[in-house]
């Protein structure tokens, strides 16, 4: 590994077993100033920065009392809601695994397995205030390809929290180039208060990631 001066960016040199590709992420990683702060204040990942910036324009975690969090590894998300709301019941569920994090309660299991709902439900207590959706689905290199597939979780997510939210809930979900789908847009729209798109300034620029923030559940008839 090469350093600038001091103080100057970092670079890595490619080496027997390294890919090129790989070499670029590791560079980009080192000198990601949102990497190093996550270090440096004990969050899993920089994406805590993200929920941080989106509840700082959107105030989510204000009061919530029972949080869900989609997608949970490593864990950053849940680690900020924990920090702001030290009261809450916060349940998360992931494929891959996740460290334990005080205060919440993690699945490791498929949120499209026929069981995670009702377990979910069941650690929840009933229902949700607040459910965040960082989920992604592993990508196959083919943009369009990929975006059905994450919008797949996406509608998933939705139609769940349409079922738990408690009335005046919020829901948050990571999507991809374009925002939300028409169709899904509007089930959002018929649902909540408010819907709007937003990219914190954590997201990589070169990223086609955004967000999709409903408010104001408007609760099952």
């Amino acid at each position: 590994m090469s350093r600038g001066g001091s103080g100057g960016r970092q670079r890595v040199r490619t080496s027997k077993g390294r890919t090129a590709q790989s070499t670029r992420w590791l560079e980009r990683q080192l000198n990601d100033p949102y990497v190093k702060r996550a270090r440096a204040e004990g969050y899993r990942s920089r994406a805590a920065y993200k929920l941080l910036e989106l509840d700082e324009k959107f105030a989510l975690l204000r009061g919530a009392k029972r949080i869900l969090d989609l997608g949970i590894a490593p864990g950053g998300w849940s680690q900020v809601a924990r920090k702001a709301t030290p009261r809450a019941a916060i349940v998360g569920i992931d494929l891959l695994p996740t460290d334990p994090i005080d205060g919440v309660t993690i699945f490791q299991m498929d949120f499209m397995h026929d069981d995670a709902p009702a377990r979910l439900q069941e650690a929840l207590g009933g229902g949700a205030d607040l459910i965040l959706s960082d989920m992604a689905a592993n990508t196959v290199g083919h943009p369009q390809t990929d975006h059905l597939r994450t919008m797949g979780l996406v509608e998933a997510a939705v139609d769940f929290a349409i079922q738990i939210l408690e009335p005046g809930g919020a829901f948050v979900a990571k999507v991809f180039a374009g925002g939300t789908d028409r169709e899904l847009l509007t089930i959002l729209k018929q649902n909540f208060a408010t819907v709007k798109h937003a990219k914190p300034p954590a997201s990589r620029k070169d990223s086609s990631e955004w967000y999709v923030i409903a408010q104001g559940f408007k609760g099952r008839d």
